[in-house]
């Protein structure tokens, strides 16, 4: 398949204005589990090391689940809010982030991605082969999320509380969770690509800080 086979302004589009969506979310409207799963077969023509595709999805739609769920996302929330208080040197929180955890449990579905395995003792390369099987699917998924007007936010905070967590969802031993992606039908919300320093600026050619003339 061809450049020419391809919508690039569209696809472009969806690169450049993925972003994690907190606020114009329609909390009401739910989402059809079967559109959850039609992102979720695109999140898994990612990349996966030795076509070993050890990513598992956790969707969490059912209230009581979603309430504590919720809970334990805002104690982690509160923790790291207190940390970056008391660092002088911390940019203060945003509203959006605080808004997140206090109503992460009216979301429609909130979705783990996880791994079967564990990082630990891997060593980097090992480590970088590891969440190298796993976030690109997280990444995927976001982004066919968005082409069907679903938000989402890419959070790690109740990684804060991953036992707990796991005993609470039943996820086995060896089993690593990794992204939460809280998802609803976006309202109103205005995705825009975000401010980011250029390729010239981040790109060296050749030897670490040669660029390009």
């Amino acid at each position: 398949m061809g450049p020419a086979e391809f919508d690039l302004a569209s696809v472009d589009l969806v690169l450049r204005t993925t972003r994690s969506v907190r606020r114009k979310l329609d909390y009401s409207r739910p989402v059809a589990p079967e559109l959850i799963e039609e992102c979720i077969e695109i999140a898994t023509q990612a990349p996966t090391g030795r076509n070993a595709q050890a990513w598992r999805f956790l969707v969490v739609t059912e209230p009581e689940a979603k309430q504590w769920l919720g809970e334990l996302y805002r104690r982690a929330f509160d923790h790291y809010a207190a940390l970056r208080e008391a660092d002088p040197d911390a940019e203060p929180i945003k509203a959006t982030h605080r808004l997140l955890a206090d109503r992460l449990h009216e979301m429609p579905a909130l979705i783990l991605v996880c791994i079967e395995g564990r990082p630990e003792p891997l060593s980097v390369a090992q480590q970088v082969a590891f969440y190298g099987s796993v976030l690109p699917a997280a990444w995927s998924l976001m982004l066919a999320l968005r082409a069907r007007g679903l938000g989402s936010t890419w959070t790690t905070l109740h990684l804060l509380h991953e036992d707990e967590a796991a005993r609470a969802l039943g996820i086995p031993e060896g089993v690593t969770q990794t992204i939460l992606l809280p998802v609803g039908y976006t309202r109103g919300a205005v995705l825009r690509p975000a401010e980011r320093r250029g390729p010239r600026e981040v790109t060296y050619w050749n030897r670490w800080g040669e660029r390009r003339s």
